[in-house]
Order: structure tokens, then C-alpha cells, then sequence
């Protein structure tokens, strides 16, 4: 792969790499790491690699990685930039005919997100995004259980992700997290809902199968001055009859990344929370509550091929994240190799859920921001 994004000074892009090695199916050959070229050039030599893979543009990286011969070549780019800067190197990437993993959310507006589905589609090539949450053994276990129907229709949805780290003006102290996620110009129109609200959204639509139709929301900015929301909730009406709840916020002081879901059917619940990653517990109309447990009473092949270690080795941030990576690069050796991609391989978030999440932002913008609480349509700016 190569990389764009994820310099020695980057949060996000060690864990890129530490997710895309974990399996020895990746392995990182170029890259431009930083719109400072001696940032990206230092960056390159921490990561040992030739000098003349590292580049000081990503145009200069498209450019020169395609006329490389194959085999040696970038099979795919990382791109892991703030949101502004997605669109533009993904549809270069495509142009010049590599596959792409983006980090959500998948672009800076809606129009961009459907141009790259028209790209994707005009080049056949492979886009994985990555909403980490949906990689884990046990998330994908609950998705099966209630695709088998095992919970009977499904009634409520409790979807929930409290943070606390912004609970106060961190973006005008230097941290470079906090300024970016709340500028409008770098960001987009969504700051706790498109950085963290989306992810809630996406988790809630993967385990239940089902769409969101129409919302009713109200955004909040609690610290003073900041320029974007740092706390939210939303009514949700899904496509087939179900209403669910969604919570996220930034400023729930003391909470560090507490996303959970509930799901409810005719017949029984589910409960999941991230913090708890290898449990999952079920409740039954008329028999004893369960605890499942990744690696020993989860075995339906979905979890069993995205599991590792046996019960009791956490499978964790990490571990999801890289079963993205995984699978996805699984996905583009089978298309390379003229293969047809297993249902297991072709289990990531890709430019659909993406579209996905920029319609979640436009819809829940529009209606949080009303004095008068109303249902907005899904997808309506």
C-alpha cells in the first residue's frame, strides 16, 4: 500500500499501519505523509523507506507510482487526511487505477461522496471505508443473529457514543485532533455527529440490516464559541417500522469511547459496548439471559473468520480495524487473481455506507438545527 496522510506526527495513521500489517497480507512501499515535504520526507525515513518512494505531493505519487512497472507498484492508497482532503486524492487514485481505503467520513459533502461511487463504478476498482466499529467478531455475530431472525422483527434501536474529551476548548490549546474536527472548513457542516455520530448511524444500520427513513434531531454546541456541535440526539424511523434512538456526544465528561447498542425484536434483545468488546449478551422474551463470548460460544463463520485468539484474548480496537484492512485486501487479491471474493471477504464498509454517512450528516444538520422539532426525510439538506 501506499499512504497518504499518517506522518510521524498523525494520531490516526499508526493505527492504519499497526491495522494493515497485523495479518502479513500488506506491507507499506511509498507514500506521502504530510503536506510538509520534510515532514513526509522524515516520516519515510521512520518508516524505512526508499527515498525515492517518498513524495512531497500526492499528485507527485500517483503520477509516478502508475508508471511503475506491476508488482512493484502500490497495489492501493491509505488515505488518512482530515475530511477536506478525501475526495481530491481518492478520485486521483482511481484515475490512475488503484484501489482505495478511506477513513470516515468517506468525503467533505454528499455531492463528492456520489461522484466517487460513479468513479468506483466506472473503474471496477475495490474502496474500503473504514467505520472500525463494524469489524468487530461480535458486532458481525449480532448482525447474523438478526439476519437469521433469530430476535423476530426487529422493534427498537438504542444506539449510543458518549465522549468527554472535548468538554472544553482543547482546539484553541494547540491539539491539532480538536482543531480540525471543529472547523466548519476542515471538518464540514457536522462536528460530533460527522465524527463520531456517523459512526453510531453505521453501526445501528450494519447489525439491523435495516435503513434509516426520516429523523427528527437536535444538535447543541455547549462550549462557548466553538464553531460546530459537540453534543446530539436523534429519533430515528427505519424502513420497516422500527424507531430507534441515537446519542452522541463530546462533552459527557469522563467518558472515553463508550459506543453501545441495544436492538430489540419480537422474540429478544441484544446489547453490545465497545468497552466490552468480546461479550454479548442476549435477553429473551421467555427463556434466561445469555452471554456470548468471542472464541468460544460464538461460532457462526462470520465471527469465526474475523476472530484470532482464543476466548479470553481480547479482540479489540485494533483487531476490528484490521479486519477491515484483511478483508478488503483479501477483496483485491481475489479480483487480481480473476476470483470470485468470498461473503466473508467482502465484509467491510465501503462507498455505499459512505454515502450513507454524508446523508446521515446532511439530514440530522438540517433537522438539529430547527427551534421547531420535525421529521426530516433521510438524505434531504
Amino acid at each position: 500500500m501506499g499512504m497518504v496522510g499518517g506522518g510521524s506526527d498523525a494520531f490516526i495513521g499508526a493505527i492504519h499501519r499497526l491495522a494493515a500489517f497485523m495479518d502479513n497480507q500488506i506491507e507499506l512501499v511509498c507514500g506521502c505523509f504530510s503536506v510538509d515535504p520534510e515532514i513526509s520526507k522524515s516520516s519515510g525515513k521512520l518508516y524505512y523507506l526508499p527515498e525515492n518512494r517518498v513524495y512531497e505531493t500526492y499528485q507527485e505519487m500517483f503520477e509516478k507510482e502508475a508508471k511503475l512497472p506491476e508488482g512493484e507498484r502500490m497495489d492501493f492508497v491509505s488515505i488518512v487526511t482530515p475530511n477536506f482532503v478525501h475526495f481530491d486524492p481518492a478520485i486521483m487514485a482511481l484515475n490512475n487505477g488503484f484501489n482505495v481505503v478511506l477513513d470516515k467520513p468517506i468525503t467533505f459533502t454528499l455531492d463528492e461522496a456520489v461522484k466517487l461511487k460513479e468513479k468506483l463504478d466506472e473503474t471496477g476498482l475495490v474502496l474500503a471505508l473504514t467505520h472500525t466499529y463494524s469489524g468487530y467478531p461480535a458486532v458481525k455475530h449480532a448482525k447474523k443473529m438478526v439476519a437469521d431472525g433469530a430476535l423476530g422483527k426487529i422493534r427498537k434501536v438504542y444506539v449510543e457514543y458518549p465522549q468527554g474529551w472535548l468538554s472544553s476548548k482543547l482546539e484553541d490549546t494547540g491539539n491539532q485532533q480538536a482543531s480540525w474536527r471543529t472547523d466548519p472548513k476542515r471538518s464540514g457542516k457536522a462536528g460530533c455527529m460527522g465524527d463520531i455520530g456517523t459512526h453510531a448511524h453505521q453501526l445501528a444500520e450494519y447489525i439491523t440490516g435495516l435503513k434509516v427513513t426520516e429523523l427528527c434531531a437536535e444538535l447543541n454546541v455547549f462550549v462557548p464559541n466553538r464553531a460546530l456541535d459537540d453534543d446530539g440526539a436523534a429519533f430515528l424511523r427505519f424502513d420497516n417500522g422500527a424507531k430507534g434512538v441515537l446519542m452522541a456526544t463530546q462533552i459527557a465528561a469522563g467518558e472515553e469511547n463508550a459506543i453501545r447498542i441495544r436492538v430489540y425484536g419480537e422474540k429478544g434483545g441484544l446489547d453490545w459496548e465497545q468497552m466490552e468488546p468480546n461479550t454479548l449478551t442476549l435477553k429473551w422474551l421467555d427463556e434466561p439471559m445469555q452471554v456470548l463470548r468471542v472464541g468460544t460460544s460464538m461460532d457462526s463463520k462470520i465471527a469465526t473468520h474475523n476472530t484470532r485468539t482464543p476466548g479470553g484474548h481480547p479482540e479489540g480496537y485494533l483487531e476490528a480495524f484490521a479486519n477491515i484492512y484483511r478483508n478488503f485486501s483479501l477483496t483485491v487479491r481475489a479480483k487480481m487473481n480473476n476470483e470470485e471474493p468470498s461473503a466473508e471477504m467482502l465484509d467491510f464498509p465501503g462507498v455505499e455506507d459512505g454515502i450513507r454517512g454524508m446523508q446521515f450528516i446532511d439530514t440530522v444538520v438540517k433537522a438539529g438545527y430547527d427551534d421547531e422539532l420535525k421529521w426530516v426525510k433521510f438524505g434531504e439538506k
